[in-house]
């Protein structure tokens, strides 16, 4: 019977109950447990780095290592006596091992941490000790020991490990209230690490992984608990309509990434027309894109909403004296090589140790032969009698020993054969006790410098086996993706302009645009008043509606031109704003607030433009001028909330559109971030210059590929772009390149024909490849001739490249440079150039726009216009003869 949780009856034979209490049992079974399961299983030792599955495996290996392949099943089942679990949980944790590739020399199929491919069965795939894990995990001499878990045999408590051997190869497990995530690090950077960490110089480490691929390090906070590690696929253009992947971030496999890509599109956050994965030994994804489709685009698509990107939280967390212990990288490398500089302060000692004692035993049987001692003994019948005699006539030649003469010595000495004693030869004894000495020598530096001795040994390490181990990551800066910018619009949008509504269901009405189920929508009426909502399938907003459009949020290039009448009776009002941040679904008043207020004319201008329009009066009593024009540009641009400037007292019958208008925003300045290879407007990088709508990027490759570009903040740039400005379109291209097809060089001057258009200014044969590019207008080169034999080295050679060759086409060939052999040519600084000068923007400039730089053509959308008529019914003039509807 159990009266409460923690008390339990027992009932025995013996009528006399008694009660046991086991209060606190259930808490200390599952603080057991939890220890358990925290220190034996999910976390490394700092020590070693290793878990103890790990561990058990890697002695294991060590038992049955005879140089040759050992089958995996047979390894498990070795292990099997030290770890008191089952055999599956053996075989993964040494598949992790081997696919790390340092400590486990694997031979058959052991899976592909590139695809997720798992490994062949254990029974199928071997493995043995790398030659690294066997100079650096293991020395038995210094190995402290215990008892496996059955007593039967004996386990490392901790192996010698002389490397820091955790962060080489990261860790991760999830134990009973705690886990850890420590990421992989560079082989050959740890050990630099280590170098300066015993030189007492500041260093920093930063992961490494071994799937490649792109990182962000800035929040990585060494390693500790809510540190942030930003992972990116390497994505690249292959041509207008192809993607390629060919590197993953780290936790992701070419599965996990192409069914995120499919999910994305599926949800119609991107467009992919087909993926391809050709990967085998290195990683190669195609993603195939619609024409029409941006890939600048849709790489940011990739790395806004799928695994393209990811983010990585580390947790340093390690085993030290049987505790948790939450440390940073830094301090881990810190601790890990001073506990390698005991090991070799440890094996130093041992050695020490054993080549004294081959001296001294080597110098007791030296005086032993050489002095005829073992003649002492051919008359003594006991053994003690033996000892003795053979003491007493050590005794007289051991004041140079450096320790006394025990009787196991002795007993040593007895233990040596005649025939060793006749062939005994005094010179080649004296000559190995001399190697010990100086064995003994060496090994006191070593013990005396035991910081350059430890410094030497990572040397060692880095000479040895640091080839192929650089780093695979490469390390930058990543600017946020805005995933409003780059998400595809999946849906469309539709107006019922009459009665007020707007949505992706109304497909019966008006549509307006393409649009995203993240986007916000900016709607007016035309009674004044101005709204920002979710899309959604139907949303009410407020009869008559005048512009609907997708609202950018801190967009100050976006102006927003209107003439409005303030009441039913009042005077009209001109105002130009821009709408950079509102509250979401807040009806806002444009007008003074007035009642019977409405809008007499109404314009959305992306990129800032002032049209001119006609105002036409209605006729009343004695006004002589019923017509004239206002130029929106003498306007200037305030605040949504702003009265305006009057038009006129007078009721007005119409206003008409009359002319066009163009940006009255000011140029804006371009930089370009190396950091990040990306443009902004921020004054971030170098400044390639002002740009206006019209203006274009000119971009040249070392491949010899031109174009022209919109400058966009999103563009990607090709790692081999070599010249990257403000294209001029009159500034000719000089180009000295080597033609393939004639095995010489060639010289050309060139302007680009086709705007926007990309192309090849030096023949398509594999040999070809370009020298120098300028964009200067007066260049100059200089040819290194080389050398022939038996001649002297002809004089170099300095060619104006202007007065050399006329401005040809792109596709011309060019004019041969020399016909003497070059051994290389170099840009020189240009001629002097007064260029023609180039209207600069003001000081005050727009800086706030995200995405399109300048006006492309994508974005000159028509203007949005009140419809005008002499027509009484399309004007929906009352008999009062006021306007009512546009």
């Amino acid at each position: 019977m159990i009266e409460d949780s923690d008390d339990l009856i027992n009932e025995q034979d013996d009528p006399q109950e008694t009660i046991t209490r086991i209060t606190g049992m259930y808490k200390d079974w599952f603080l057991d447990y939890a220890s358990y399961v925290i220190l034996e299983r999910a976390v490394p030792a700092i020590e070693d780095g290793f878990k103890p599955v790990q561990r058990r495996i890697m002695h294991s290996m060590k038992d049955l290592d005879d140089g040759r392949y050992n089958k995996v099943a047979n390894i498990v089942g070795h292990t099997m006596q030290y770890h008191p679990h089952g055999d599956a949980s053996i075989a993964d944790a040494m598949v992790q091992i081997g696919q790390k590739d340092l400590l486990i020399d694997t031979q058959g199929n052991w899976g592909n941490i590139l695809t997720g491919d798992r490994a062949a069965a254990s029974r199928y795939i071997e493995a043995r000790i790398s030659k690294f894990g066997l100079d650096v995990v293991f020395n038995p001499k210094i190995t402290e020991w215990q008892a496996s878990y059955d007593g039967r045999r004996k386990e490392p408590v901790n192996l010698p490990v002389m490397f820091p051997l955790l962060l080489a190869q990261g860790g991760e497990g999830i134990a009973v209230g705690l886990s850890t995530k420590i990421l992989p690090h560079n082989f050959v950077e740890l050990i630099d690490a280590s170098i300066k960490h015993l030189q007492g110089k500041r260093f920093t480490i930063l992961p490494d992984f071994p799937t490649a691929g792109i990182a962000d390090f800035s929040n990585y906070n060494d390693g500790n608990r809510g540190g942030k590690v930003r992972v990116r696929a390497k994505i690249s253009q292959l041509n207008k309509n192809t993607l390629t992947i060919t590197e993953l971030p780290f936790g992701t496999t070419t599965s996990s990434l192409i069914d995120s890509i499919l999910k994305a599109n599926d949800k119609g956050k991107i467009k992919v027309k087909k993926i391809e994965d050709n990967t085998a030994a290195e990683v190669e994804i195609l993603v195939h894109l619609p024409s029409g489709l941006s890939p600048d685009k849709t790489i940011d698509a990739l790395y806004a909403f799928t695994s393209c990107e990811s983010s990585i939280s580390p947790l340093g967390c390690v085993i030290e004296d049987n505790k948790p212990l939450f440390i940073g990288v830094t301090e881990m490398l810190r601790r890990s090589t001073d506990n390698t500089v005991q090991l070799l302060k440890q094996e130093l000692e041992i050695r020490l140790g054993e080549f004294e004692e081959q001296w001294h035993f080597a110098s007791l049987e030296r005086i032993f032969i050489e002095n005829r001692i073992y003649r002492d003994i051919e008359e003594e019948e006991t053994w003690e009698g033996v000892i003795s005699a053979i003491d007493n006539g050590l005794k007289p030649h051991i004041k140079h020993l450096k320790r006394t003469v025990t009787t196991e010595d002795i007993a040593r000495l007895t233990e040596i054969r005649i025939k060793r004693i006749s062939k005994f030869d005094i010179d080649k004894a004296q000559q190995k006790i001399d190697a010990l000495e100086e064995q003994i020598a060496e090994v006191k530096h070593h013990l005396e410098h035991l910081i350059d001795y430890a410094i030497a040994y990572f040397t060692r390490l880095k000479k040895e086996y640091g080839q192929g181990r650089e780093r695979k990551t490469e390390i930058r800066t990543f600017d946020d993706v805005d995933a409003t910018k780059v998400i595809i619009r999946n849906t469309k949008l539709y107006v019922n302009r009459e009665e007020g509504f707007i949505g992706t269901s109304l497909r019966r009405d008006e549509y307006v645009c393409d649009c995203s189920d993240i986007d916000d929508i900016i709607v007016f009426t035309k009674a004044g008043k101005m709204m920002v909502t979710k899309v959604d399938s139907k949303t009410f907003i407020g009869k008559d509606i005048i512009h609907v459009g997708i609202f950018k949020k801190k967009d100050k290039r976006t102006i927003y031109n209107m003439i409005y009448k303030d009441g039913s009776k009042g005077p009209s009002y001109i105002k130009r704003f821009a709408v950079t941040s509102i509250t979401r679904d807040k009806d806002y008043d444009l007008t003074n607030g007035n009642k019977g207020s409405s809008l007499l004319y109404f314009s959305a201008n992306p990129n800032g433009e002032a049209e001119v329009v006609s105002i036409n009066l209605r006729q009343a009593g004695s006004i002589k001028k019923l017509k004239w024009d206002i130029d929106f540009a003498d306007i200037i641009i305030k605040g949504r909330a702003s009265k305006g400037n009057l038009v006129t007292k007078y009721s007005v019958k119409r206003v008409e559109l009359k002319e066009k208008g163009v940006s009255t925003l000011k140029p804006r300045k371009i930089w370009f971030d190396d950091t990040v290879q990306r443009l902004n407007v921020d004054a971030r990088g170098e400044l390639i210059g002002e740009f206006r709508g019209e203006d274009k990027l000119l971009i040249i490759n070392q491949s010899g590929i031109i174009k022209t570009v919109t400058p966009e903040v999103t563009m990607h740039f090709d790692d081999d772009m070599i010249v990257m400005e403000k294209w001029v379109p009159k500034k000719p291209i000089s180009a000295i390149y080597f033609n393939g097809d004639k095995d010489m060089y060639y010289v050309k001057r060139f302007l680009i024909e086709q705007e926007g258009k990309e192309e090849s200014f030096i023949s398509e044969h594999p040999n070809s490849q370009l020298e120098i590019v300028s964009t200067d207008w007066k260049p100059m080169a200089e040819i290194v001739f080389a050398k022939e034999r038996g001649k002297d080295r002809k004089e170099n050679l300095e060619i104006n490249l202007e007065e050399f060759i006329d401005i040809k086409g792109l596709s011309a060939q060019g004019n041969q440079l020399t016909k003497e052999k070059v051994n290389q040519i170099n840009l020189l600084e240009p001629l002097p150039y007064e260029a023609p000068e180039e209207v600069h923007a003001d000081d005050l400039e727009v800086v706030d726009e995200k995405e399109v730089l300048p006006e492309s053509s994508e974005n000159k959308k028509s203007k949005s216009s009140i419809p005008d008529s002499d027509s009484k019914d399309d004007l929906g003039i009352d008999d009062e003869g006021q306007i009512t509807l546009f």
